[in-house]
């Protein structure tokens, strides 16, 4: 093994041969050989935690669990040596001292004896001056905020770039489940055209209670919040916006153009109901939150979240599990990523993945660049094209004609059509009309059930779901 050399400012020259020390990270430059192997530097990485809840807790224990496994197989010994928390009161389940312990972050960005910090606070402020301090005073960072790398997520690469530090983030998007290392290492070089999955587990949960269950929605909700699945105010998870967020992330790393959280279309499964759960059944669909980005042909990007009914061949999309799908150019093909993508322990694992990576880096003197990323040209849903499933009511089912002409009037073809009677004492009563479309293009889609709301004769439109997959 040959020797390296760093050079130390105001102690001279300083020679390590694979003797562990403790030196701070931000104090030494390069001025010799890059060590062939991180087991070369025999080196302690100190870990400052913002947040220490499910996530920082569950990484706390693992850092615990797998530092003797990481030292042997990096020559790295991390350790967490200071933790932000809101309450120093609250009993958290991990053996730190209580030295460790503040509720200033601040205090542990600004301590020089971290090395790497790692925020699992969420939000926006204050993670990001949080991070955006940890990154110019030469910490390394690892996240979990989908919500900021949503929306600021150029500025905070631009500034990881700028800080020649780490900004890792895989726990952000799909949890324990690799996906963002795939999208920016392994398959930087392919052509990637579309990634579409269940990036939600609230919602998928909800939705399998519904589909094998026969739950209602309430109730399936009822139980994802007394499991702890879902929060109080799920508003974020059902109405898409947890999903959008992901989303926006996903399509900046797969196509290299910033999206951001504004720029993605997000509908969400609070208007599903038993009956497009068992009408979709027979039809052979699974209704399923999906998110959908999509690199043009044009160039253009479509990033979108919404309910679907899909039917594509096992096991994709048919199981309980969280699953992540890629599609990617000519030369890879198909990638199917699977797991559990939520949870305390899954994201921290996660977490702690980033966190091996950001101190071999660290000890390195290197650093994974996302580089710049030009803005996006967004293409808006009203310019795509599906399938749709519309299910509508009529105080009579002899309407079917005028209904059916408003579709031909805005250029919707219908491919099936079945008609239920709601009341079956009477022969005019009300009846349910359920319509499959052809490939229809959404502002047509849209045109036609404005102006079925404004039929007479139709009492209510209810859910409208785009049909991905194939017969």
């Amino acid at each position: 093994m040959g020797d390296t050399r760093w050079e130390t400012p105001g102690e001279g020259d300083r020679v390590f041969t694979g003797v562990r020390e403790r030196f701070p990270l931000g104090a030494l430059r390069r001025v010799g050989r890059v060590p062939d192997t991180v087991a070369e530097v025999k080196r302690s990485v100190n870990i400052g935690v913002l947040g220490c809840g499910n996530v920082g807790a569950a990484l706390i224990g693992l850092v615990e669990e797998r530092a003797d496994d990481i030292e042997a197989r990096t020559g790295l010994r991390l350790e967490v040596t200071r933790v932000a928390v809101r309450s120093l009161s609250k009993e958290r389940g991990v053996a730190l001292p209580a030295k460790v312990f503040t509720t200033d972050a601040g205090e542990v960005v600004g301590d020089d004896d971290v090395d790497l910090v790692v925020e699992v606070i969420g939000g926006i402020e204050p993670a990001r001056e949080l991070i955006l301090d940890s990154l110019a005073s030469g910490k390394a960072v690892v996240t979990a905020n989908k919500e900021l790398l949503a929306n600021h997520g150029a500025e905070l690469f631009a500034a990881s770039d700028d800080a020649g530090v780490d900004l890792l983030f895989e726990a952000a998007v799909a949890g324990g489940i690799p996906l963002i290392r795939p999208l920016r290492e392994s398959l930087v070089g392919e052509d990637v055209s579309r990634v579409l999955g269940i990036v939600n587990g609230t919602t998928n949960y909800i939705l399998t209670k519904m589909t094998e269950e026969g739950w209602s929605y309430s109730e399936a909700l009822a139980e994802a919040q007394s499991l702890g699945y879902a929060e109080r105010d799920p508003t974020a998870d059902v109405e898409g916006f947890d999903a959008g967020a992901k989303a926006a992330i996903i399509a900046t790393i797969a196509f290299g153009r910033r999206v951001v959280a504004g720029d993605v279309s997000h509908e969400g499964i609070s208007g599903i109901t038993s009956t497009d759960i068992d009408f979709a059944r027979r039809l052979g669909y699974r209704i399923k939150l999906l998110a959908l980005c999509d690199h043009m042909a044009d160039g253009s990007i479509a990033v979108r979240v919404h309910p679907d009914g899909a039917r594509p061949a096992p096991p994709r999309f048919g199981s309980r599990q969280l699953q992540r799908g890629v599609r990617g150019g000519d030369a890879v093909g198909e990638l199917m990523f699977f797991g559990r993508g939520a949870g305390g322990l899954p994201t921290a694992s996660a977490v702690l993945g980033d966190v091996v990576d950001a101190a071999a880096n660290l000890a390195k003197a290197t650093h994974a660049s996302l580089g710049s990323f030009a803005k996006a040209k967004v293409r808006p849903i009203d310019d795509l094209h599906y399938r749709y499933y519309i299910n509508l009511e009529a105080d009579r089912p002899g309407v079917l004609a005028s209904v059916a002409g408003l579709f031909g009037t805005n250029g919707v073809s219908i491919r099936s059509m079945e008609q239920q009677s709601l009341d079956e004492r009477s022969e005019g009563g009300q009846a349910r009309l359920i319509f499959i479309t052809h490939d229809a293009r959404e502002s047509d889609v849209r045109a036609t059930l404005a102006e079925l709301r404004g039929l007479d004769t139709v009492t209510a439109v209810g859910s409208v779901l785009r049909v991905i997959g194939t017969d």
